[in-house]
């Protein structure tokens, strides 16, 4: 097939007709990257020099090219030029209208000679051929983090730099992955793509579906390396984790509170700003916390979810359950420090040290 272009520029031209021939005169004297222009290969020697002259206006983002200045700066714009001419499908790089064109014709020319993956851009097969030779040329040069492709490497670094470029143009929600965006906007639009085929939840993004799911199964396949416990997310374990090291990095601006989550945190500080975001939709009840407001929620249902394994006893809240089974165990964990009496609960404790006190019970 022969296409009809024509330029102002002989010199235009000769880089043109390379796209025909394969030809890539301009070499890079570091790795093997090989190009058709010389601006390409000083592009990508920046790569190896770190160097990034181009920034954008509207975010602290920095490039080695211009061209992925103007890629980038059509995540603020919203702007996506490349359209699919069989669907609705737009996009922000050509390399993505590629490679999204392939969804309807199957078309995967791509393919690993060590096993059956095929895949639709070249790249991609790069990258994939590393998981058989356990390459990993890309490295951080904060920390000894390594990986295989420079995406990674990318996404990556932003835990150094706090860089959060994807930003909401709803609300001021911004996040260091594309994905993670797209995951937040659904929490605007409603949608819940992912199902559970066990159950009747629906959730927003596949990872937490994947977790999901472990509530059937019983898996809990992060494990701690201190202690016996397991967990489903990886997140609870890097938590728990803090409870051998003593680690607190989440501290109150108002008091001396620290603590191990960010979402303790921000439960704290309600005790400072006295908000309840969470209302009860039956009655005028609300609280600052949603586990305090699912509780809530069974007086009006009648619910109660937690059973004795011994007995018939049900009840609305975990605690009391706990409380209950020590009938059944005989376990008093409080203890006076002033006589040997042992009880079951604690507010028979309070009673008991009245008496030591000289009041009534």
């Amino acid at each position: 097939t022969h296409v009809h272009y024509r330029c102002t520029q002989l010199s235009t031209l000769k880089t043109h007709k390379r796209t025909h021939t394969g030809e890539k005169p301009f070499s890079c004297d570091t790795c093997d990257y090989r190009c058709t222009q010389l601006s390409g290969l000083k592009s990508h020697k920046r790569t190896h020099t770190g160097e990034k002259p181009y920034k954008c206006d509207m975010c602290d983002y920095r490039f080695s090219s211009m061209t992925r200045l103007k890629e980038h700066k059509r995540i603020h714009t919203g702007k996506k030029p490349y359209a699919c001419d069989t669907c609705d499908y737009r996009c922000r790089h050509l390399s993505s209208l590629k490679a999204h064109k392939s969804s309807h014709t199957g078309e995967k020319p791509f393919a690993c000679d060590a096993c059956d993956y095929r895949c639709t851009q070249l790249s991609s097969l790069k990258s994939h051929k590393r998981t058989h030779t356990g390459e990993k040329p890309y490295a951080c040069d904060t920390c000894d983090y390594r990986c295989f492709q420079v995406a990674k490497l990318k996404r990556h670094k932003r835990i150094h730099t706090g860089e959060k470029p994807y930003v909401c143009d709803i609300c001021s929600c911004s996040y260091t992955e594309l994905r993670g965006l797209k995951v937040h906007f659904r929490t605007h639009s409603g949608e819940k793509p992912y199902a559970c085929d066990k159950c009747e939840y629906k959730c927003t993004s596949y990872n937490t579906l994947k977790t999901h799911k472990r509530s059937h199964t019983g898996e809990k396949p992060y494990k701690c390396d201190k202690c016996d416990y397991r967990c489903t997310k990886q997140v609870n374990l890097k938590t728990h984790k803090r409870t051998h090291t003593g680690e607190k990095p989440y501290k109150c601006d108002t008091c001396d509170y620290r603590c191990t989550q960010l979402s303790n945190l921000t439960k704290h500080k309600r005790t400072h700003t006295g908000e309840k975001p969470y209302a009860c939709d039956t009655c005028d009840y609300s609280c600052s916390q949603m586990a305090c407001l699912k509780r809530h929620k069974r007086i009006h249902t009648g619910e109660k979810p937690y059973a004795c394994d011994t007995c018939d006893y049900r009840c609305s809240e975990v605690a009391k359950l706990k409380r209950h089974k020590r009938i059944h165990t005989g376990e008093k964990p409080y203890a006076c420090d002033m006589c040997d009496y042992r009880c079951s609960q604690p507010a028979n404790l309070k009673t008991h040290k009245q008496t030591h006190m000289g009041g009534k019970p």
